[in-house]
């Protein structure tokens, strides 16, 4: 594969991360502030949504083994992202709870295929000759960005059923370009059974309970921030402009940190990022001032899909690639698992003295607790 058609095949694996969690999940945050003024919902009930397309994502990560011994990876990979698309069309198109809690959950089911599939198929790119494996695979987890800066363009101008129909048009748009874009990764087919030979939950315990943590303390920020801004009195110029500037971090965030996840075959870089999350948490909690608040978007987002990332470098380098399936899989459970708890825990908080500033104060706190917990991870002696 050359070089320009092996970056191509990332890019078009990139759009895969921009629907499952850039159009599927983090649009949510722009969404909220109006679903809540229309439906009625308190804090505990909006994140209460984000906790159940957690535990769909989480379902979805435990389905995933018995998927890829079926199918390739591929096709794991596109069914999500078709199935993705077409869910986000139908959020547009209810107004009751019930019925948007089975879609939340339905979608995370149908985002943890694409992405820990996209994350699995990046990982295998990156090992073929020419290829920079931290730089594919910071590309693949900065398509996130792509979908953000997308949803902040989408969502702002339209009410809020609109703008589901609008965000599942862009998720179909993608899923077309990806289905052509991956054709050279269709030759692998057939040989991505998911084997745990290698891998042992034990030899990743800190990084494991590290990730469970910063599952916990992102997707609070990524769930109220934009509430929190307009409850600060934030316009939407203001909103917007915030939201493209965390989604552009995240872009630029596979060539920012891809020298620092090719180094390191440890817990280091999982910890170091986290920390820095932790600080640009509480940014907005501390002040309210613009710059204080674009200082937050920027450095979260040109921080936290790395963090997913460099779990995936940290299987690469200390197994076998016969045992990357089970080694992701891993790791994207326990992250789902983190995702189910953190948003109720600071809705619930948010509902109390202190409001959504006390929340983010202890997703702030998750992610310190998750910088500690992953600088105790230690590399495996070289097989």
């Amino acid at each position: 594969m050359t070089e320009r058609r092996l970056f191509a095949t990332a890019l078009a694996l990139a759009l895969g991360a921009a629907i499952s969690l850039g159009l599927a999940r983090f649009s949510y945050a722009l969404l909220l502030p109006p679903m809540r003024a229309d439906l009625g919902w308190s804090y505990f009930t909006a994140g209460a949504m984000n906790t159940v397309n957690a535990a769909g994502y989480l379902a979805g990560a435990l389905l995933l083994p018995r998927a890829l011994a079926r199918f390739d990876a591929r096709t794991v990979f596109l069914a999500g992202a078709w199935g993705a698309a077409l869910l986000l069309a139908l959020h547009g198109l209810v107004r009751g709870d019930a019925a948007l809690y089975a879609l939340r959950g339905l979608t995370g089911v149908a985002s943890a295929a694409t992405f820990a599939s996209g994350g699995l198929l990046a990982a295998r790119l990156g090992q073929r000759e020419g290829a920079r494996p931290s730089l594919v695979l910071g590309l693949y987890y900065g398509g996130t960005g792509l979908g953000i800066v997308a949803s902040a363009l989408i969502v702002p101008p339209l009410d809020w059923p609109l703008a589901w129909q609008a965000l599942a048009l862009a998720g179909l748009l993608a899923a077309l370009l990806m289905t052509a874009g991956t054709r050279p990764l269709a030759a692998a087919a057939g040989a991505a059974a998911a084997r745990g030979a290698g891998f042992r939950a034990r030899d990743f315990g800190f990084g494991l309970a590290g990730y469970l943590m910063f599952g916990l303390g992102y997707i609070g920020y990524m769930t109220f921030i934009v509430t929190l801004l307009r409850e600060q009195g934030a316009a939407t110029g203001t909103v917007v402009a915030f939201y493209v500037l965390l989604g552009i971090g995240v872009v630029v965030s596979s060539w920012l940190w891809a020298p620092l996840l090719q180094r390191w075959r440890g817990g280091q870089p999982l910890a170091l990022l986290n920390a820095l999350l932790a600080a640009a948490t509480l940014l907005p909690v501390l002040s309210a001032h613009p710059l204080a608040v674009f200082a937050s978007g920027a450095l979260f987002g040109a921080v936290f899909l790395s963090v997913v990332a460099s779990t995936t470098a940290l299987v690469r380098h200390n197994l076998p690639p016969a045992a990357w399936p089970a080694g992701i899989t891993a790791f994207t459970s326990i992250f789902a698992a983190g995702q189910i708890v953190g948003p109720v825990l600071v809705g619930r908080v948010a509902d109390g003295a202190g409001g959504l500033a006390r929340g983010l104060a202890l997703s702030a706190g998750a992610l310190l607790l998750a910088a500690l917990l992953a600088s105790r991870q230690r590399a495996l002696p070289p097989p």
